[in-house]
């Protein structure tokens, strides 16, 4: 068992953490002042340096690197801002994988090179008005007539609605009941019968548009299925590997938080000395710098134990968890550090502390996370009906 990264690894995470350094504050920035997601020319930067298809088989236009890979820039990315990491984040370890995984070959080489070249940008639509955690219970139903598919319904909180150029959309392919009739098809912008409902207006996550996606007899290519009725836990599977990348992006937010308190408690001075040098101040970086540095092994460990394929619903779930819960806690205890310079806004550290909330809530919420790691624990699913 080895705790290093390779040398490989250590040269892609500094090639990351510079690029990110020099080139990302100032869009970040931008993104946050104007509540817009990264430009198409940041967008097509990621791609010429790799960053879209990390982790994604050269054959279809990435660098056919691990998992592991792939969180790693990540992480140095959201540092900067989760909003302008959010392409990256889609490409490697969102609904473009499921694409690669399970999709038929036709739709692969139309959606995975286009958005390894930095051309598409592809979101996942999970959730419904009435159905979140309990996933099974969503109704948006996808009809197959002869060589299309025929979309109709409601689906919510899709990060990405309305600006991505297609959308993987969890739906009902058939009559069988729960989970049996689940399965996902990929919907283009544009798609006739295809409209969006109002931007959200949250509380973190600027720059990443979120919104409803609203289908009415919206036609698509038979094609498009990426996985058809019954394969439910096919999705979920993929869904793992988000969970890994939902853990990165709010353990960036604890990262980046301690990189910041680190230089400004040294830098800040109170009663004629730097705080570094008081006991409590020393206490609270350690224990920060555990819960960051617990969180990371977590993380890598799923993602080592698949390097190539999905990881366990068990270790996910338990890195995304606890990753959520430190992030809240570390970015938190930065901001009362830096006191009014970490709760301003002319500083990232209150950005930082709204974000680390929404990835408690996103990708399925703390508390369904810990249902997961007790039955992978106990080896059965618990009925949350009964």
């Amino acid at each position: 068992m080895n705790f290093s990264l390779t040398e490989e690894q250590q040269a892609l995470q500094e090639t990351a953490r510079k690029y990110a350094q020099e080139r990302l504050p100032a869009h970040a920035k931008h993104c946050e002042e104007h509540d817009e997601p990264p430009s198409h020319e940041l967008v097509r930067e990621f791609a010429e340096m790799g960053f879209l298809g990390i982790n994604v088989s050269s054959e279809y236009g990435g660098l056919g690197l691990g998992n592991l890979e792939a969180l790693i820039v990540i992480e140095e990315l959201a540092k900067i801002s989760g909003a302008v990491a959010f392409p990256v984040f889609e490409s490697c370890v969102g609904p473009v994988r499921a694409i690669e995984h399970f999709a038929g070959e036709s739709l692969r080489r139309k959606v995975v090179p286009a958005v390894c070249r930095g051309e598409k940008i592809v979101a996942v639509s999970m959730s419904e008005p009435n159905a979140g955690s309990a996933l099974t219970d969503l109704t948006t139903r996808a009809r197959i007539e002869k060589d299309r598919v025929v979309v109709n319904g409601t689906k919510r909180w899709c990060s990405g609605g309305g600006h991505a150029d297609g959308y993987v959309v969890y739906c009902r392919l058939s009559d069988d009941p729960g989970p049996k009739g689940i399965g996902a098809v990929y919907v283009e912008s544009g798609t006739p019968g295809m409209t969006f409902g109002a931007r959200e207006n949250l509380m973190g996550f600027r720059g990443v548009p979120s919104s409803d996606l609203v289908f009415e007899d919206c036609a698509i290519p038979l094609e498009n299925i990426v996985v058809p009725a019954g394969g439910f836990k096919k999705l979920m599977e993929a869904f793992d590997l988000e969970r890994c990348g939902n853990a990165t992006m709010a353990l960036a937010q604890a990262s980046g938080a301690l990189d910041d308190v680190i230089a400004y408690v040294q830098e800040r001075k109170q009663f004629g000395k730097p705080i570094v040098e008081f006991q409590a101040v020393q206490l609270r970086l350690a224990e920060m710098r555990m819960r960051v540095d617990a969180a990371r092994l977590l993380i890598w460990r799923a993602a080592v134990n698949a390097q190539h394929g999905m990881p366990s619903v068990l270790e996910s779930s338990m890195a995304k968890c606890f990753a959520n819960e430190i992030a809240r806690e570390v970015c938190g205890h930065a901001v009362q550090l830096m006191g009014g310079y970490g709760y301003s806004r002319e500083y990232p550290m209150e950005r930082r502390l709204r974000d680390a909330w929404g990835w408690g809530i996103a990708g399925g919420a703390v508390d369904i996370q810990k249902v997961n790691i007790a039955a992978a624990m106990v080896g059965r699913r618990f009925d949350q009906r009964r």
